[in-house]
């Protein structure tokens, strides 16, 4: 989840209150405050907020949620003569894209610095690292309509942003910082998105970089948005961009966008209704509002409201891409009126609860590891292919090793973790700038052919990491657990041929150690050898079944 850093100077501005009212109702919107420093505070956002992803965005918010201005706030935009012709070659490549026109504004520092960062954070998260949207930025003086969206070959020239000479869309790829970091996306393609503008100079190649010559700078006045991708998260994208910049006092003109088969005016800052049941309401909730107390929540949740006998028609502004459901509304609802509002009530059924055999089992390794010096971590279930597999030098099925997710929020979280080990190298990676040695642990579920599994895993790395340190290690966990297991030699890539064993009991396989792999800790970025474990608990005992 994208952590947002909000300067107080700014944000108690621009909200009209001061930051002990803010830090106490920042996370009652949906938040979790990380760190409170003297001139801001790190904020972790919710996905499904990416309104909320720059400093415009949480203070409309909050002047809504504090009683300041309540309400729908309504996006004015301009007509004007500003176009942008489709070619029928990238249609096949990459075949969305919405513009905008931003006048009148002022780039402060602060501008800047917010655009930027809401940009990189939308690329994130509903862009799916640039996959899915691609955003691009662009100083309006130095544009030239109409613009093209055309395709290219490799061949193509521009300069692009931060160099002073041009590169061909070949070299980019292979030499731009950008085109390394997102060519990926392109891979394959033997014509390349690009905004040609009217004296036939590129502006942008989507996703990769923008031209240098359309660079933001402070002197900058009016700006022009490109977003291209794919699908309605094009818009999406476009509406939050349009929304903050008009609060930041810009004027939002309108950009035609013309297809071989179709023209649309973007941005489509219409509103959105809704018509929510209030049996449905009330149902969710748990308890019954007045209408009154429904359209005050609401409006603190800046929607628009009207109130009928059996139902509510609630008015979406544009920037909420996360209003998809009666059932969001809802979630707004209790979130306007307050959860601390909200009063807890026992349940009308007794029960008799037990400690399940899975959580004794992992209360018992963990209290196991922790004697023998190990620090114990939690990392995330979600994780991707490349983490999982790719990186330690194993390989994985789709449903017969992991289960991928339908629809995952960003790139970073694309399947449920199959093993704890690569988790725990990632953290190792984050950390190593912190003093030697580091020996840390996990007790937590895998999932495996659609199936729970505990595991526990466990990283020593230091100069000095080897073998016969972590094999000390697995015998001491198992002496612990009154287990008799015997080490086998193993073919796992993940670690060092010769340096490597499976642990055996009762003929049966039931995890593995050994020194991990150079290839493995170069992909993970680790400069100090470690030597790893993991066992699969479920293999060993009764742990019942995790519904």
């Amino acid at each position: 989840m994208p952590v947002i850093t909000l300067y107080w100077d700014e944000l108690e501005r621009l909200v009209g209150a001061d930051r002990e009212t803010i830090l106490k109702k920042l996370p009652m919107i949906g938040c979790d405050i990380e760190r409170v420093e003297e001139d801001h505070i790190d904020v972790e956002f919710f996905p499904n907020r990416p309104d909320l992803y720059s400093v415009e965005g949480v203070a409309r918010a909050l002047r809504g949620f504090l009683g300041i201005e309540k309400g729908l706030k309504e996006y004015k935009t301009y007509k004007a003569d500003w176009k942008i012709y489709v070619d029928k070659s990238v249609l096949s490549v990459r075949p969305r894209i919405a513009g905008c026109v931003v006048k009148g504004l002022e780039m402060s520092d602060e501008v800047i610095r917010s655009l930027m960062e809401v940009q990189e954070d939308l690329h994130w998260t509903i862009g799916r690292n640039r996959r899915r949207m691609a955003i691009g930025v662009h100083d309006l003086s130095k544009v030239y309509f109409p613009l093209r969206y055309t395709a290219v070959d490799s061949s193509f020239t521009f300069v692009p942003l931060d160099f002073d000479k041009p590169m061909s869309v070949k070299e980019i790829l292979k030499d731009h910082p950008k085109g390394k970091e997102y060519g990926f996306i392109l891979a394959g393609k033997d014509r390349f998105p690009m905004i040609i503008d009217a004296k036939n100079e590129a502006i942008s190649f989507p996703p990769i970089i923008n031209a240098e010559k359309t660079r933001v700078t402070e002197r900058t006045t009016d700006l022009f948005i490109d977003v291209t991708g794919f699908d309605e998260y094009v818009d999406k994208a476009m509406n939050i961009l349009a929304t903050m910049l008009a609060d930041r006092g810009g004027r939002i003109e309108l950009v035609e966008v013309i297809y071989p088969e179709k023209t649309e005016i973007t941005p489509k800052l219409d509103v959105r209704t809704m018509d929510v049941k209030k049996e449905e309401i009330f149902s969710l909730l748990g308890f019954k509002l007045s209408d009154e107390e429904i359209k005050d929540a609401l409006e603190k949740m800046r929607f628009g409201c009207e109130v009928f006998n059996d139902f509510i028609r609630v008015y979406i502004p544009p920037y909420r891409a996360d209003i998809m459901h009666e059932w969001d509304v809802i979630e707004d609802i209790a979130i306007g009126y307050g959860y601390d509002r909200i009063s807890p009530e026992y349940p009308q059924t007794n029960t008799i609860g037990d400690e399940h055999p899975w959580n004794r089992i992992r209360d018992i390794v963990r209290e196991i590891m922790i004697g023998l010096g190990f620090l114990e971590v939690i990392t995330f279930t979600l994780t991707n292919e490349k983490v999982m597999f790719e990186f330690m030098r194993r390989k994985g099925e789709p449903w017969r090793d992991y289960v991928p997710l339908m629809h995952p929020l960003t790139t970073e979280h694309t399947i449920v973790r199959t093993d704890l080990l690569p988790k725990l190298l990632e953290l190792l990676s984050y950390n190593k700038h912190y003093e030697m040695p580091q020996k840390v642990f996990e007790v937590g579920d895998v999932v495996v052919n659609c199936m729970n599994r505990l595991r526990v895993a466990g990283c020593v790395t230091h100069s000095r990491a080897n073998f016969a340190e972590i094999r000390s290690y697995v015998q001491a966990l198992m002496r612990e657990l009154n287990l008799s297991w015997e080490a086998r030699p193993s073919t796992d890539e993940a670690f060092i041929d010769g340096r490597r064993a499976d642990i055996v009991i009762d003929g049966k396989k039931v995890g593995v150690f050994g020194e991990i792999h150079p290839e493995v800790l170069e992909r993970f970025d680790i400069n100090t050898p470690v030597a790893a474990f993991e066992i699969d608990l479920t293999l060993i005992f009764s742990c019942g079944e995790l519904l």
